[in-house]
């Protein structure tokens, strides 16, 4: 299993554009460097009035398929 770190700031109004489906992933850089583009519904349990922001790490499967998100 992979997993990345990334740092998020999505501010309320961004965030309802990717709820509405105007926009359905989020592309982000990890930590690490690297891009990570991955579906904006994986963030919904972290939206608050402010939007999302955060440290996360993300999980991905061998075959790169979602597996988990959680809040560092």
């Amino acid at each position: 299993m992979q997993a990345l770190v990334v740092n998020l700031v999505i501010s309320p109004d961004e965030y309802q554009r990717l709820y509405a489906g105007t926009a359905k992933n989020v592309s982000a850089v990890a930590v690490d460097g690297r891009r990570v583009h991955f579906p904006a519904n994986i963030l919904r349990r972290f939206v608050t009035r402010e939007g999302i922001r955060g440290r996360f790490m993300i999980r991905f499967t061998d075959d790169n398929r979602f597996h988990s998100i959680e809040r560092l």
